[in-house]
């Protein structure tokens, strides 16, 4: 588009702002601006979310609407839906593979995956990552005097200008009867540099975790490193096939990552269960999902989810992921950790099966707190350790009694491969039975000099469950030095932390 045209539009637009018009990012008439941008309206008093009208994007480079949200439209279920006995784990591998990676662009959202049905469309859907059969989304979250619009992801494109409608009815507040024309211009093109920079102000390559995530290439022989800037970042992530990447935050309480997502709000399909052996449907109920990634670091930011029930603040699907000063705040299950993971220095808070674990995990001085009820669902499969955890603490936010965790059998299904290793941690005061349920006396259920928080005295459990064992440091010095060693416990595998 040329200067002057750009000028004409521009002029156009200004015409249409009314006295009362909210502050807007990206600016009205801005260049330069970030493909993955949200789009901001600040008010001089508190807003609320309409439930009818739309945002209309027009691409006035390809003289084309290119998005529209639809506020008549439910961002999702706030009800658990009911699965028919027929529903099963899929019986074929879910297939990663791709020659191309789908957007809202080209593709419909919905569009079925693996051997699951197609995502009916009665509330709002979003290609996220590449996942054709889509997530539910809030197309506006409204907070205090602020309202952040969420296009599609990856409708925008670099070079192009775009003009911005919102019906009045969108949102609601005493200063705002609507945007007729709302103008902005992309960057000339993408990054070249394999350092990507986020930045909540668009002055950097993204203003999204996402963004600069859908940028990488799958399974990249090149390394790839984020660096993202402190701040609040409300959106929901999902990546599948990334390796070799590191995604570094500004502090692990200073970079949080979080998103009002769970079980109930994009459930699993009607017809496909997931998540319970490899190879099954991916999950869609986590704030934070790394989805069939390898050699992934993830160090110095929060991960948190905004709503309760089953509602991980992250999941991880892959082989060596190391989580370095990672903040998770989840609920049912805080972290869902499948493959190879290391875990150091992190901070958890948790509810009941804080963690839900089918691979092997190491944990190194993490401090980990849930609201009294099992820390972990350990699931681990066959020859393959499970999670092992030292000099690492385990207390509760509410003063109740920690429960180690529970692993009974689940609808006729049991885990007698599952294993949990404690050495040298320390707990608050907790159940006398140590772990509340080991379904299969096979199971590894180890402590070793585990101490009391506040006292620092050792603790000897009498009442401990019949399945588990306290250690003894001469005749098991063997399995206690074997324990302690991540590449044992990791597959081989021997984390480096830089």
């Amino acid at each position: 588009m040329h200067r002057l045209q750009f000028l004409s539009l521009l002029l156009f637009a200004t015409h249409n702002i009314f006295a009362g018009t909210p502050k807007r990012f990206p600016a009205n008439g801005s260049t330069d601006i970030c493909v993955d941008t949200h789009l901001t309206l600040e008010f001089n008093s508190p807003v609320k979310v309409g439930n009818k009208g739309k945002v209309r994007i027009y691409d006035i480079t390809a003289n084309q609407y290119v998005d529209s949200l639809d506020l008549s439209i439910a961002p999702g279920p706030t009800q658990s839906r009911t699965y028919a006995e027929s529903c099963d784990y899929t019986k074929v591998p879910y297939d990663y593979s791709r020659s191309f990676v789908p957007t809202n662009r080209n593709t419909k959202p919905g569009t079925p995956s693996g051997t699951a049905e197609p995502t009916p469309p009665e509330y709002q859907l979003n290609i996220i990552g590449g996942f054709t059969d889509a997530f539910h989304f809030y197309p506006i979250i409204a907070k205090g005097n602020k309202a952040t619009i969420y296009p599609h992801n990856n409708v925008l494109e670099y070079g192009h200008t775009y003009r911005v409608t919102i019906d009045g009815t969108v949102l609601e507040s005493a200063d705002f009867d609507g945007i007729s024309s709302w103008i902005f211009k992309t960057k000339k093109q993408s990054p070249t540099s394999t350092t990507l920079h986020v930045s909540q102000d668009g002055k950097a390559d993204f203003t999204t975790l996402q963004g600069a995530l859908d940028h990488i290439p799958d399974f990249s022989n090149t390394p790839y490193y984020i660096y993202i800037d402190s701040g609040d970042y409300e959106e929901l992530v999902y990546t599948r096939n990334k390796s070799n990447l590191t995604i570094c935050g500004s502090g692990m309480k200073s970079t949080r990552i979080h998103y009002a997502n769970n079980e109930v709000f994009n459930p699993h399909p009607l017809t496909v269960k997931t998540n319970e052996w490899p190879g099954t449907f991916p999950s869609r109920r986590a704030a934070s999902m790394f989805d069939n990634c390898k050699d992934i670091t993830l160090k110095n930011m929060t991960f948190a989810t905004d709503l309760k029930g089953q509602a991980e603040g992250l999941l991880l699907n892959g082989e060596r992921i190391i989580l370095d000063k990672v903040y998770i705040v989840g609920d049912g299950d805080a972290l869902q950790a499948n493959g190879t993971i290391y875990m150091n220095e992190c901070e958890m808070d948790g509810g009941a099966d804080a963690f839900l674990s089918r691979g092997s995990l190491y944990a190194y001085r993490c401090n980990l707190r849930n609201d009294g009820g099992p820390f972990t669902w350990v699931r681990s499969t066959k020859g393959h350790h499970g999670l092992v955890f030292v000099e690492c603490t385990f207390s509760t936010n509410n003063g109740n009694p920690v429960d180690l965790g529970r692993c009974p059998t689940n609808k006729g299904r049991n885990y007698p491969d599952a294993e949990m290793v404690l050495i040298n941690c320390k707990t608050a005061e907790s159940i006398p039975t140590r772990w509340s349920a080991i379904g299969e006396s096979s199971a590894t259920y180890l402590e070793f000099n585990t101490r009391n928080l506040k006292t620092g005295k050792l603790i000897h459990s009498t009442t401990r469950h019949q399945y588990s064992k306290e250690l003894n440091s001469k005749t098991d010095a063997k399995l206690i030095r074997n324990y302690s060693t991540p590449s044992f416990v990791l597959d081989g595998w021997t984390p480096k932390i830089k």
